[in-house]
């Protein structure tokens, strides 16, 4: 399949939701309506996550492009990212992983299953954790400990609550200038 790229000629970038698909109001959705180019991975079961079957739809997403994308995950995505990277072999140029949730903590979803114990090893490539400040699924600090462990850079975004369309950020372009910011460095 051949690239595709958005239509501002940026970076191919694939779309990594979390539970539930990031629905009409959510950032991710919103970005990729600016981006045509970009795709979303898709989920057979978005509201019962299984970690294996997440994967296979991660793998067929990225062994369908032709040039190492952008990761652009949240919430139970970074979790399938971290659990992918220890895996996989194929090139990412970059991934933003935004409010990542603790599965030890009491709002992790009791239907997700098999994303313990999340992945510690770091990255073969450059990524940004981003974290907001009230966080219901997880806290600064256990984020700030996954960026550690993956070798991320970090970013505290203030008082966003799960940093989702609940938060009100409409298409977000403070997390647009965060992405650039990753993408150039």
């Amino acid at each position: 399949m051949p690239r595709h790229n958005s239509t501002s000629g940026e970076d191919l970038a694939l779309v990594v939701p979390g539970i539930g698909n990031s629905g009409p109001g959510h950032w991710q959705t919103l970005w990729e309506q600016r981006h045509p180019g970009w795709q979303r991975v898709q989920q057979r079961d978005w509201d019962r996550p299984v970690c294996a079957e997440w994967l296979r739809g991660l793998d067929a997403a990225m062994a369908r492009l032709s040039a190492p994308p952008v990761l652009i995950a949240h919430s139970m995505g970074c979790l399938l990212v971290a659990h992918w990277a220890r895996r996989a072999s194929l090139p990412v140029r970059a991934a933003l992983l935004v409010a990542v949730p603790d599965p030890d903590g009491p709002m992790f979803p009791p239907a997700a299953q098999g994303f313990q114990p999340v992945p510690a090893e770091p990255f073969r490539f450059r990524s940004l954790v981003v974290a907001s400040s009230d966080d219901p699924f997880g806290s600064v600090a256990y984020a700030r400990r996954c960026a550690a462990d993956w070798g991320s850079d970090f970013v505290e975004a203030g008082t966003i609550g799960h940093i989702n369309a609940d938060s009100g950020l409409g298409d977000w372009p403070a997390g647009l200038l965060l992405l650039e910011r990753l993408l150039k460095s």
